[in-house]
């Protein structure tokens, strides 16, 4: 795994490096490296996200814990990721009204996937104030 993350920081600078000597002279392609760059550090993430889901999956049903809940808390995971890199390659592109709209959004679509994990803990917790 420590290999893994040289590798990638090795790539991620060169591709920064690149990306700066572009924008130099054509901006366009500069902010096509820099998301170039995030998909192919994205695709390759993927390759540990499988055995990932696995153990948390496992943990989470030895805990009692729905299904339902754990493809929530994933779902929200990929938001915060995907909306941090939209949010990132826009300001480097000089968008910065874009990247903060892009993170209200992020927010509101956590915030409303939440929604049903917050009405389970208000059932819960009223389930164990009748009991008391």
């Amino acid at each position: 795994m420590v290999e893994n993350c040289f590798s990638v920081a090795v790539f991620c600078v060169c591709s920064a490096i690149l990306a700066v000597l572009l924008r130099q002279h054509c901006q366009e392609q500069s902010v096509m490296t820099a998301l170039v760059a995030c998909v192919v550090v994205m695709g390759g993430m993927m390759l540990f996200v499988e055995p990932l889901i696995s153990e948390v999956s496992d943990i989470f049903s030895q805990a009692g814990i729905s299904d339902s809940y754990i493809s929530l808390i994933f779902k929200a995971t990929a938001i915060c990721f995907i909306t941090q890199i939209t949010c990132e390659i826009c300001r480097d592109s000089g968008e910065n009204a874009i990247a903060s709209v892009a993170e209200m959004w992020g927010r509101g679509a956590v915030t409303f996937m939440s929604l049903p994990i917050l009405k389970a803990l208000i059932e819960k917790i009223n389930e164990i104030m009748g009991q008391v």
